[in-house]
C-alpha cells in the first residue's frame, strides 16, 4: 500500500478532502459546500500535533491519523458529522463507516487494503479507535473515538467512565511526605524503568497511602503523572480499551492496585501498544507476572528513627522552628510514613478543638484510636482501656518476666546494632510474646499493660471475622490484617491463640491438607512480623512444637496464691467498703479463685449493695463469691460456708 505524502495540510483537512471528491458537482448542499470549503485548508490545530505525536508512540500509519482526526472531528464538529452522514445516505450514520474510508482514500491502494490496514493497524489495536456493529458487513462498520480520548486531545480528563475507580494522583505540594531513602531509591528504580529492558516494578507495603506515594514519585522521575488504577475494577470493565493512547496523551504512567492474599499469582495486566513502563502496588503477599516472568519488585521499608524523626516534625506542623522534643519521642514508634502524615493531621485538628496552637502527646494518642483508614477495625477489636501498674497483681517472678518483655519491645529497634553478623542476619524487629495460664489469671489484662506502658493501641484479633469458610480466605483476611498492623504500629492480641497457631494434624481427609496450610503459612509469617504480637492461651501443649523457637518470650500466669489472692481482693474493692482485716484474710486463704473470678465476685457484690443504697460489705462479697463457685461447678469451700 503506498502512504500518503504529508501536504502540510491539516489531518482533517486532508481527510474531508478525500471526501469532497466523492460529491458530485450539481450538489450544492451545504454538506458538500462544507466539504469542498474544507477541502485542502490549511487549518493547522492543537490537536493535529498531539495526534502526530501519538502517532509517532502508537506507530500509526498516515491511513490511521488521517481516519483517526476525521473521527476526533465527527465527534466536535457538527457539520462534519451532518457532511458523512450526507454521503452515506440512505444507510445513515454521522460516524464513517470503513466502505466510505476505503472508497475516498482508493487512490492511496485498493479499497481491501485500505480495510485491512484501519482494522488491523495500532489504532483500532490499541483502542484509540472502536469499530461498531460487529455483526455488519465490512463496508458498513463504522469508526469512531472514545469520548474520553477526544477530552484528552484537548488536554481534558474523562476517564472516570472508563476505567471506574481510577484516580489521577495529586499536586506534588499535597503528596505525602516520603523519608529522604524512599525518594532516593524511587529515583534508581525510575531510571532503571526508562534505561533497562524491564518496564515492570512492584511496590510493596501494608500503607496504600505510602506505596501511592512512592509510585507517584517514580512517575514523576519519567516525567509523568500515576494514574491509579483498580486492577479488578480495570479486569472487569467493559471500556478498557483505549488506555494506551490516554496515557501517551495525558503524559502518565499506569499504576495497578492489587489486594493480594498468600501464594496468589496475579497477571500484571498488559496494555496494547504500550511500552512505557507499568507500576503495580500491593501488599507484602502474593506475586504478580508479566510474559510468564515474575515482576521485579521493591519492599518500601520502614523508615528509620533519624527519618521518622523529621517526618514527624513535618506532621506535627513544626517544620519552620525546627524538630520539637515531641517528634523525637514519637520517632520513636516505627510507624509508616503514610501513618505519620495520617496520624499527625488528625492530631493537629484535635489540638485546634482544644484551642492549642501545636499538638500534645494526648492528641496523638487520641488519633491513633480515632484513626480510620488502617483497615484493622474490620477484622480487629480496639481495646482502649489504659490498664496501670496498680491494676496488674503479679507475683514479684511474673513482674519480671512482664518487665524484660517491655524492655525487648523497646529495643527492638536497635538491638542487633553492634552484633555479629549471626545475630543479625534475617533479623526482624518484631516482637512475639505467647502468655499461657488458666482463664482468668490476667493474661489479657497484661496485654493491654504492655499497650499502655509503651503508649500503643491494643487490638484484639476478632477470629469470627478472619476465620473464613473459603479456601485461602482465611491466610488473605490475616494478610491484610498483619500487614495493616505492621503499617500503623499497633499492638495485635490473639486470645486462644491455639486455635489458629495449633499443632499440625495428620493428613486424613482434604480439610486437613488447607488447615495444615494455614497453620504453616501463621508460623511463617509470625516470624517476620515486623510489630508486636501478643498470643493467649491456657496451655502451651496445645502449640505446635515448631512454634516455639519463633516466640521471643513465653510467660506463664500462674494461679495465684493467698497473698496474690488477697491483692487481687484489696484491688478490686478499693478504698470504699466494709470489710476488715480479717474478712479479706478468711476470702484469701479459703476462696481459691482466680482474678477473673474475684473480678465477677467484686462486681456482683457492689450490685447487691447499690440496689439497697448502702456500702459493700462481706455478707455481699459472700453471696457473689457463692454464685462464681456455683458456676465453677464447685462446692463453697468449709470455711466460708461456717461463716
Amino acid at each position: 500500500m503506498v502512504e500518503m505524502p504529508d501536504t502540510g495540510v491539516s489531518l482533517s483537512s486532508a481527510c474531508l478532502g478525500m471526501l469532497a471528491k466523492l460529491t458530485s458537482p450539481s450538489d450544492q448542499s451545504p454538506e458538500a459546500e462544507f466539504l469542498r470549503s474544507r477541502a485542502g485548508a490549511n487549518i493547522h490545530s492543537k490537536s493535529d500535533h498531539v495526534l502526530q505525536a501519538l502517532g509517532e508512540e502508537l506507530g500509526l500509519t498516515r491511513v490511521e491519523l488521517l481516519v483517526t482526526a476525521l473521527a476526533a472531528a465527527v465527534e466536535t464538529d457538527l457539520m462534519c458529522g451532518r457532511a458523512i452522514a450526507h454521503l452515506q445516505a440512505p444507510i445513515g450514520g454521522s460516524r464513517p463507516t470503513l466502505g466510505l474510508l476505503a472508497t475516498a482514500m482508493r487512490e492511496f491502494g485498493d479499497e481491501g487494503a485500505i480495510i485491512s490496514v484501519i482494522l488491523m493497524g495500532a489504532a483500532v489495536e490499541s483502542g484509540l479507535l472502536l469499530v461498531a456493529s460487529e455483526g455488519a458487513p465490512l463496508a458498513e462498520r463504522a469508526l469512531s473515538m472514545p469520548v474520553f480520548l477526544c477530552l484528552a486531545l484537548e488536554g481534558r480528563d474523562g476517564y472516570e467512565k472508563a476505567w471506574p475507580g481510577a484516580a489521577l494522583a495529586k499536586n506534588q505540594a499535597d503528596d505525602l511526605p516520603l523519608p529522604l531513602s524512599a525518594v532516593a531509591a524511587a529515583k534508581r528504580y525510575a531510571l532503571g524503568l526508562s534505561k533497562g529492558n524491564n518496564k515492570a516494578i512492584v511496590l510493596r507495603s501494608g500503607s496504600l497511602a505510602e506505596a501511592k506515594a512512592v509510585s507517584a514519585e517514580i512517575a514523576r522521575r519519567l516525567g509523568r503523572q500515576a494514574l491509579f488504577i483498580d486492577a479488578e475494577k480495570y479486569r472487569g470493565a467493559q471500556v478498557s480499551g483505549g488506555l494506551a493512547p490516554f496515557l501517551y496523551l495525558r503524559l502518565l504512567a499506569p499504576v495497578f492496585c492489587f489486594e493480594l492474599g498468600p501464594g496468589e499469582r496475579r497477571a500484571l495486566p498488559s496494555i496494547p501498544r504500550y511500552h512505557g513502563a507499568r507500576i503495580a502496588i500491593c501488599g507484602p503477599d502474593g506475586s504478580l507476572e508479566s510474559d510468564a516472568e515474575t515482576v521485579p519488585g521493591w519492599t518500601i521499608p520502614i523508615a528509620s528513627k533519624g527519618e521518622r524523626v523529621r517526618l514527624w516534625g513535618m506532621a506535627l506542623g513544626g517544620a519552620a522552628r525546627g524538630v520539637s522534643p515531641l517528634a523525637r519521642h514519637l520517632a520513636s514508634h516505627r510507624h509508616g510514613s503514610g501513618r505519620i502524615a495520617q496520624l499527625g493531621r488528625l492530631a493537629r485538628h484535635q489540638s485546634v478543638l482544644n484551642g492549642r496552637t501545636r499538638p500534645l502527646l494526648k492528641d496523638i494518642a487520641a488519633a491513633a484510636w480515632t484513626a480510620e483508614g488502617s483497615g484493622l477495625e474490620a477484622l480487629a477489636q480496639p481495646m482502649p482501656d489504659e490498664i496501670p501498674d496498680e491494676a496488674l497483681v503479679m507475683t514479684p517472678g511474673l513482674r519480671n518476666e512482664l518487665n524484660r518483655l517491655l524492655l525487648r519491645c523497646r529495643s527492638r529497634e536497635e538491638l542487633v546494632e553492634g552484633l555479629g553478623p549471626s545475630a543479625s542476619a534475617k533479623y526482624w524487629p518484631g516482637v512475639r510474646a505467647l502468655f499461657t495460664g488458666p482463664s482468668g489469671t490476667g493474661k489479657t489484662l497484661a496485654a493491654g499493660w504492655l499497650a499502655t506502658r509503651l503508649g500503643l493501641p491494643l487490638y484484639r484479633v476478632d477470629l469470627a471475622a478472619v476465620n473464613s469458610k473459603f479456601i485461602g480466605e482465611t491466610e488473605k483476611n490475616l494478610a491484610q490484617l498483619l500487614a495493616r498492623a505492621e503499617n500503623s504500629e499497633v499492638i495485635l492480641l490473639f486470645d486462644e491463640a491455639d486455635s489458629m497457631f495449633g499443632k499440625r494434624t495428620d493428613i486424613k481427609e482434604s480439610n486437613d491438607r488447607f488447615a495444615n496450610a494455614q497453620t504453616n503459612y501463621l508460623l511463617q509469617r509470625i516470624e517476620r512480623f515486623d510489630g508486636i504480637v501478643v498470643l493467649t492461651s491456657n496451655s502451651r501443649a496445645r502449640f505446635d512444637p515448631a512454634f516455639f523457637r519463633r516466640l521471643d518470650a513465653i510467660v506463664e500466669f500462674p494461679v495465684p496464691g493467698p497473698e496474690e489472692r488477697r491483692a487481687l481482693w484489696q484491688s478490686h474493692l478499693g478504698s470504699d467498703h466494709l470489710l476488715d482485716g480479717r474478712e479479706l484474710n478468711l476470702l484469701s486463704a479459703s476462696a481459691d479463685l482466680l482474678g477473673g473470678n474475684i473480678r465477677n465476685a467484686v462486681l456482683t457484690g457492689a450490685m447487691l449493695a447499690k440496689g439497697e443504697n448502702r456500702r459493700l460489705a462481706y455478707a455481699d462479697i459472700l453471696s457473689a463469691v457463692s454464685d462464681e463457685y456455683r458456676k465453677l461447678g464447685k462446692q463453697l469451700p468449709a470455711g466460708l460456708r461456717s461463716v
